[in-house]
């Protein structure tokens, strides 16, 4: 029959989980018993249970096997402050080092301390120097060229936006004209209607109004006319 794998998690079940942990520890103690005898090693266990209870083994006194272990592990750390320490002090002379070079490098490049170097030391500062410039140059360059076609964007984009505007400005025209026109017809259609008006009801006009009332007035010679009075004859 094949034994199926054990999945490796936690027991849920309270008297599972006690009976597997009895069975493993003692598996646990016993492999380390063979490991002592079989290797000549100096073995210690130390187990705590769930519960805070404390298991141990040990071929000899566990005492010894702690205090042992205590000083290699001093010693590990001690060893291995030292070895940090030495590390650092070197990492420290070599950036010193390397500031002094670069500080050197820097002055003659700037044109000091320059008695101390040969005929070849100076070409190759020359050298560097020339291909410094030309870096330079180029750097330079082709920041002009950047900043040139970043104005030519943005000098289309203003000559865009001006062509989108005189577009606007004339519908604005377009519309004005267009309302005028209408303006314009609709009064004119208006006066037409107000004299045909006049014209269908005879409404007089402030001119025929003044020459009824000149008519109905007398007229001076007749209203001087007084008439006779008739006499009585006896």
């Amino acid at each position: 029959m094949v034994r199926g794998k054990t999945v490796i998690k936690r027991i849920d079940d309270t008297t599972s989980r006690q009976v597997t942990f009895s069975k493993r520890k003692s598996g646990l103690f016993k492999k380390a018993k063979e490991l002592g005898i079989l290797c000549d090693a100096q073995v210690g266990v130390v187990l705590f249970s769930n519960t805070g209870r404390l298991y141990e083994y040990s071929n000899s006194r566990m005492k010894s096997i702690v205090e042992r272990y205590q000083e290699v592990m001093e010693g590990q750390q001690f060893m291995s402050a030292s070895a940090e320490a030495k590390f650092w002090k070197a990492e420290g002379a070599r950036l010193e080092q390397q500031l002094h070079n670069l500080q050197e490098n820097n002055r003659q490049l700037l044109g000091q301390h320059l008695s101390g170097l040969g005929l070849e030391d100076l070409k190759n500062l020359e050298n560097q120097l020339e291909m410094s410039l030309h870096n330079v140059r180029l750097t330079k360059e082709q920041l002009m060229i950047d900043e040139i076609e970043e104005f030519n964007k943005k000098g289309s984009l203003v000559h865009q936006e001006n062509i989108e505007l005189h577009k606007k400005l004339n519908m604005i025209r377009q519309e004005n004209e267009d309302l005028q026109n209408k303006l314009n017809m609709r009064v004119q259609v208006n006066g037409e209607n107000t004299s045909s008006s006049f014209d269908q009801y005879n409404i007089a006009t402030p001119e025929d109004v003044i020459a009824i009332q000149e008519l109905s007035q007398p007229h001076p010679a007749a209203r001087d006319e007084q008439p006779e009075s008739p006499t009585l004859r006896l």
